[in-house]
């Protein structure tokens, strides 16, 4: 036990020294998600602009973590992604390439996974055997959620300590094999949270950090595709519309500080994406209004065609540092990022000293003007 706690400190040094001064010309992380089902052509990533990619998704069959033949919208991932995203290298030698495990749709198993020990060593050794088969720096477990049906899951009470003990055994075996590489870099291990009260109170979130490089908090869907109320989805602050019981940026940070997880290892996360709502009710300009449908994903493509529609009106919420898109005469709000309310989330993570920012994802970005964005504010400008 000794020995694995020594050897946890060391590579903790060992990733923040790696992380120094990065080609993004910030110190700050940039962590990437990119969809292996989006028939993207991933030699057009930038890769001097991220410090990591997260690849998704891997599933887990038969307790293990694995690439399947299973679909995502109706597509099979091609593996050979992953070669291609490891020759980004060549461009920026510092960038880490992870493949994340599970995601809303694939979390299903992770409960299974990690019931017992024996099947928390099964899980872990495949996930170590599959770093080394892919060539990769890490991996990412997007669990959604413990203790929490998601997307029709299996969950038990069980899942709120066992998380803690299948995070412990992924480290003791990622470790190893590092060891045995005689690697000068420990593997990383990071997981994406849930950025609401429900998900802390389902996990020993504050006993997770000697375990984790870093977190992404999903600091996004605040109001979502099960919401029928028209709302900021990725709000910095809470609104004066939502206040005192909402959900926003800065609160779900803060619970996971409360709980024991440092800053630096913090990344805020920011959706490439809007959400919209139809038949919403005009008082307020439909912010936290009740509409008939609930809020569906929409590709930041009709977010640009709607900022380009002269039927909608951009708004801002100065208390909640958001904007919105309002169309009276359709009844139609999206909620959605741009320059100004990216600038006021970079600059929240540069006060409080946080480890940097996560995206999701990398393919809805149109010609880099988020990730530009993004970068702009984490230094400063």
């Amino acid at each position: 036990m000794k020995k694995t706690f020594l050897l946890i400190v060391s590579g903790v040094m060992l990733f923040m020294t790696s992380c120094g001064t990065r080609s993004t010309g910030s110190e700050h992380m940039v962590v990437g998600y990119v969809s292996g089902y989006r028939n993207y052509d991933f030699t057009g990533i930038d890769a001097t602009k991220l410090t990591h990619i997260n690849y998704a998704f891997a599933n887990i069959i038969d307790g293990r973590v694995a690439f399947g033949s299973e679909s995502i919208d109706n597509t099979v991932r091609d593996i050979e992604d992953i070669k291609i995203l490891l020759s980004l290298k060549e461009v920026n030698p510092d960038l880490k390439i992870l493949v994340s495990v599970g995601g809303w749709g694939w979390s299903g198993n992770f409960s299974d996974a990690a019931l017992t020990d024996s099947s928390r060593n099964r899980f872990a050794s495949s996930a170590a055997q599959f770093i080394l088969d892919h060539e990769l720096d890490g991996i990412d477990l997007d669990w959604e959620y413990p203790n929490q049906p998601g997307a029709g899951n299996t969950y038990r009470p069980e899942d709120v300590h066992n998380f803690t003990l299948l995070l412990e055994c992924v480290r003791k075996h990622i470790d190893s094999l590092a060891m045995k590489l005689d690697r000068p870099e420990t593997f990383l291990l990071t997981i994406a949270t849930g950025g609401d009260s429900v998900y802390v109170a389902n996990t020993e979130l504050g006993k997770l950090e000697k375990y984790l490089d870093f977190i992404n908090i999903m600091t996004y869907d605040y109001h979502n595709g099960l919401t029928s109320q028209a709302g900021h989805h990725s709000n910095l602050r809470l609104s004066g519309s939502d206040y005192p019981d909402g959900d926003a940026t800065v609160r779900s940070v803060m619970m996971h500080v409360d709980a024991g997880i440092s800053p630096a290892k913090l990344n805020i996360g920011v959706p490439f994406y809007g959400r919209r709502w139809r038949g919403v009710e005009p008082a307020n300009n439909g912010l936290y209004r009740e509409a008939a449908t609930t809020g569906e994903s929409i590709p930041y493509t009709d977010v640009l065609a709607a900022l380009a529609d002269s039927g909608f009106v951009r708004l801002w919420d100065t208390a909640a540092a958001a904007s919105w898109l309002w169309n009276e005469s359709d009844s139609l709000f999206i909620s959605y990022d741009d320059e100004e309310s990216l600038k006021a989330k970079m600059d929240y993570v540069l006060s409080q000293g946080l480890g940097g920012v996560m995206f999701w994802e990398y393919t809805e970005d149109i010609d880099g003007m988020l990730l530009d964005a993004l970068l702009a504010g984490l230094q400063g400008k």
